[in-house]
């Protein structure tokens, strides 16, 4: 009774935790769910854990599905054709892992996502910096006609 209980809070908080979470955050929520997939999977291939293998790949497999649809080829640009490449050839390289039980290709896409959601946070830390800054700049500015000169 205690195991669900705690099982039950552990949902309800991540629940909570996603529905209040900025698109920032839901990106990076979901690349962790996508490495500790990947991670998962890992384990379930030294153990001969076919059944783990299959769900644990599925859900990688499912998390690059997402990143895919959520990205904007019109506004992103070269850089969003160039995401698009990436996730396409990481999911046929987790699709295969699945079929022929392979660590090192699931390794590989651990690998690019952890790096990925790490370039990520950096460019959201940045971006975070940035406007924290502007905010800080338009408050010293003068107001439009007020007397805020130094003579």
């Amino acid at each position: 009774m205690d195991e669900r209980f705690a099982q039950h809070a552990q949902d309800t908080y991540r629940i909570n935790q996603i529905q209040m979470a900025s698109k920032e955050q839901l990106l990076i929520i979901t690349y962790d769910i996508g490495i500790r997939s990947c991670a998962a999977a890992e384990k379930a291939i030294s153990a001969c854990d076919a059944e783990q293998i299959n769900e644990n790949l599925q859900r990688a497999q499912s998390v690059v599905r997402e990143l895919m649809v959520t990205l904007d080829l019109e506004q992103g640009g070269e850089v969003a054709d160039s995401l698009m490449r990436l996730y396409d050839f990481m999911y046929y390289q987790l699709v295969d892992a699945n079929v022929k039980h392979d660590a090192e290709r699931v390794r590989n896409v651990r690998v690019m996502m952890e790096e990925l959601k790490a370039t990520w946070v950096e460019a959201i830390a940045k971006l975070k910096a940035e406007s924290v800054k502007g905010k800080k700049t338009a408050a010293m500015a003068p107001h439009a006609g007020g007397t805020n000169f130094a003579y």
